[in-house]
């Protein structure tokens, strides 16, 4: 994307993606495993059931995503923030993060956490998030 171009971009909240559209920037970010090929169903379902997602466009094309699981009173989590590697480097994952900051305030949410990927902590303090310290993030695994 040349850089004359970048205000062409348009970040805004929506409640529909194509699972398509989905699948490429799951693939696109390394986040798209084998199995999901067997039931990509939840495609159909992380827009509309996040509590807020927001899109990417260029020209009317899904470059980048964003979306925040919360319960839109107190608390958020922000992840899935993805741009394709060609239109990088512009701004737009930075733009996402506000965009998805600006409508969890909306609604009053006033702790907007997220698990930052190895080598992203800078990227993540420009826009006021800091390292939760004597905190460690836990997944669940199947016992």
């Amino acid at each position: 994307m040349p850089d004359e171009s970048l205000h062409q971009v348009t970040i805004e909240p929506i409640t529909f993606a194509s699972p398509e559209d989905l699948k490429g920037l799951y693939k696109d970010a390394g986040w798209w495993e084998p199995s999901y090929d067997l039931n990509p169903g939840f495609l159909n379902f992380i827009v509309k059931d996040s509590a807020v997602f927001v899109g990417a466009f260029y020209k009317k094309r899904l470059i980048g995503m964003g979306r925040a699981l919360s319960d839109l009173v107190s608390d958020a989590y922000i992840q899935d923030v993805t741009v394709l590697k060609a239109y990088r480097g512009k701004g737009t994952g930075k733009k996402i993060i506000q965009a998805l900051i600006k409508e969890l305030k909306k609604n009053g949410v006033d702790w907007i956490g997220l698990v930052a990927e190895p080598g992203t902590t800078a990227f993540y303090k420009e826009l006021g998030f800091d390292v939760l310290k004597d905190h460690i993030p836990l997944r669940y695994k199947d016992l």
